[in-house]
């Protein structure tokens, strides 16, 4: 559904599901490894997350928190390759809150990598009942892209501008990681 409302707006969307990167067994990660040595699973989405303007982040809520899938997969990158640019938060759970107490951690989460989150979120209760198998509203479409449209509008325009001012090279140094975590360090 995301994608589809993307794609609508003109925007290249592409799709990374944890589950589908190969990275299972993969515990290291990508900065830890010396240059071109990283697994290629790994190394081409560094790429990806390197040339995106912005991210939109589906987890379902498991146990109050973010997909384990998500967050071993978001863990493998240092977070110079997510600075200036923002996300949106989607979430879906069986339950009535659609997500939610996920959603409040991963903007934390999210936050840490310098991919702010924009302010809308978007919280998908009893997604059972209202998505089907192929991510289609079974019901009132027209509602649910318009309060999605909402979270994904706010991230258009924070990813334009965010794009902007790093072609102009005006963006403060991000203090982030690229070798060791212990860059961050105090003094």
């Amino acid at each position: 559904m995301c994608q589809r409302l993307l794609a609508k707006r003109g925007h290249d969307v592409q799709l990374v599901d944890p589950l589908d990167v190969g990275m299972a067994d993969v515990f290291k990660p990508h900065f830890a490894y010396a240059e071109g040595r990283a697994p290629q699973a790994l190394s081409d989405l560094a790429m990806k997350i390197s040339a995106a303007d912005g991210y939109v982040m589906v987890s379902p809520e498991y146990n109050h928190s973010m997909s384990p899938a998500l967050a071993h997969l978001l863990n493998h990158f240092g977070a110079s390759r997510f600075a200036w640019k923002p996300s949106a938060i989607v979430t879906y759970s069986a339950g009535q809150w659609g997500g939610a107490r996920a959603a409040m951690g991963m903007r934390g989460f999210l936050s840490e990598l310098g991919c702010l989150p924009v302010s809308a979120m978007t919280h998908i209760p009893k997604a059972q009942e209202v998505l089907n198998d192929d991510g289609a509203w079974t019901l009132d479409a027209e509602k649910w892209d318009g309060y999605v449209g909402r979270t994904l509008g706010q991230l258009e325009w924070w990813a334009e501008a965010a794009q902007r001012q790093r072609v102009e090279g005006d963006t403060a140094p991000t203090g982030a990681f690229d070798r060791d975590p212990s860059q961050r360090n105090a003094p």
